[in-house]
């Protein structure tokens, strides 16, 4: 559900109205009057920055020496709305310089109307990119005097860029190599019990990008998605032969993606911005590859000795190799002394974690890896609650695998000019809260 913002007021510390919009008619005049009475005069504005008064709810946030107050009387999406005002305040300051106060507002009332005028329209938000709105809204505001930051020059050709609406990239790019660079990161979380069942697991992953093209090219993403094949054999009318595919649980895609065209053709089709961003993040709940698989064996000697034996597999193929990777096992507080035997890496008892770290700095696929330790624990008459044994936990990093099975099919690029571009595709899998009971 959108804001739907009945109206919007600027407030100083004293609770003086500086500028106010009033978007619909469902609310009275007064109620800057009962955000004074019921709210700022009760001196309760820092417990909590939603309040409802009567049948209209207060969202509010201070900024510098300034309050903006948004007034709803009908449901509304908090989130949205507190988004609202920390881009109208971005876009503020790219206005005046940097700065946004009472004096900036004083100094710029007739541009801040006009742009109210253009980022809200009957209380739902519009377009807030600076980028966009700069290009028909060319008055200058006012600059601080403080303020160091140079003026924004406005980007030419305003028509195209407010029937298109692309406020994430501009025109006029030009590389002397076209070069895309796409990372598809994924984090794996496991929760194993120490039978070695599986009790929760699911991999988050997420698509970033870095694109040096010129001019203004679109792109297409193919991935293995169970979903998008279905949907390219039925338009195509034939099978294809696709291997391997997964299932997309959660999706969210930056705000370059055709959304239209990817609910239709399940397509990922895109005008990428300039540089760095985040294309798209997921989550897959069903058929996780665990790299890794852990078999611990504690067993408890009396009350002054323990023997560690933890088994390491990895099962990814062995070509591929992990970096970096640690496994903490923890042990009693009243540890006195340790020694270890590894095949591989070495070993330490860290006391400030009350854990053995065992560390390994790269870790070949298909191959397993053992540690086997004596502790020696301090007796002591006062600790009668018996060990909780924590779990055990991993960290890795696993480069050209990916725990889902996600593969990128295709990366095309179009352009009007037809030139050749050059895309790299990597992969990496990294442990989330990877734990395994013990």
């Amino acid at each position: 559900m959108p804001v739907a913002a009945s109206a919007v007021y600027f407030l100083n510390l004293r609770g003086d109205v500086l500028i106010n919009r009033l978007y619909r008619d469902d609310v009275g005049g007064n109620m800057v009057d009962a955000f004074r009475t019921h709210i700022m005069q009760t001196k309760e504005l820092g417990t909590c920055p939603v309040r409802q008064i009567g049948g209209c709810s207060f969202f509010y946030m201070r900024i510098s020496n300034v309050y903006i107050v948004i007034v709803v009387s009908t449901n509304a999406n908090v989130a949205c709305a507190f988004k609202f005002v920390v881009e109208a305040v971005a876009l503020f300051k790219s206005y005046f310089g940097g700065a946004f106060d009472e004096d900036a507002i004083r100094n710029n009332f007739v541009l801040i109307y006009e742009l109210l005028d253009e980022i809200m329209d009957f209380g739902y938000p519009q377009n807030l990119s600076a980028e966009i709105l700069k290009l028909y809204i060319t008055q200058e505001g006012v600059r601080s005097p403080f303020s160091s930051k140079p003026a924004d020059k406005p980007v030419p050709n305003a028509t195209l860029q407010v029937t298109g609406a692309v406020g994430w990239r501009r025109e006029g790019l030009v590389y002397k190599k076209n070069e895309v660079f796409l990372d598809i990161v994924e984090s794996v979380n496991l929760l194993m019990s120490s039978k070695g069942s599986v009790l929760r697991c699911d991999v988050t992953g997420k698509i970033l990008m870095k694109c040096f093209l010129s001019g203004m090219p679109d792109l297409k993403l193919g991935l293995n998605d169970k979903i998008g094949l279905e949907k390219e054999s039925q338009l195509k009318s034939r099978p294809t032969k696709s291997g391997k595919t997964i299932e997309l649980d959660d999706v969210t895609f930056h705000q370059c993606v055709n959304l239209t065209r990817f609910n239709s053709e399940k397509t990922v089709s895109f005008v990428p911005p300039d540089g760095e961003f985040e294309l798209m993040k997921y989550r897959i709940t069903e058929g996780v590859n665990l790299p890794f698989k852990v078999l611990p064996t504690i067993k408890e000697l009396g009350r002054t000795r323990m023997e560690v034996n933890v088994k390491v597999k990895s099962t990814f193929i062995e070509k591929l190799f992990a970096l970096g990777v640690v496994v903490k096992i923890p042990v009693p507080k009243q540890t006195a002394k340790t020694s270890f035997t590894v095949t591989s890496g070495r070993a330490k008892y860290n006391a400030s974690i009350d854990s053995l770290v065992w560390k390994i700095r790269k870790f070949p696929g298909q191959t397993e890896a053992t540690l086997s330790a004596e502790v020696e624990l301090i007796s002591t008459m006062t600790e009668k609650k018996s060990w909780t044994r924590p779990p055990i936990q991993m960290e890795f990093q696993v480069p050209m695998f990916t725990a889902s099975g996600l593969r990128v099919r295709f990366l095309k690029v179009w352009e009007k000019s037809g030139y050749n571009t050059v895309e790299w595709v990597r992969y990496i899998t990294k442990a989330g809260s990877y734990e395994i009971r013990c």
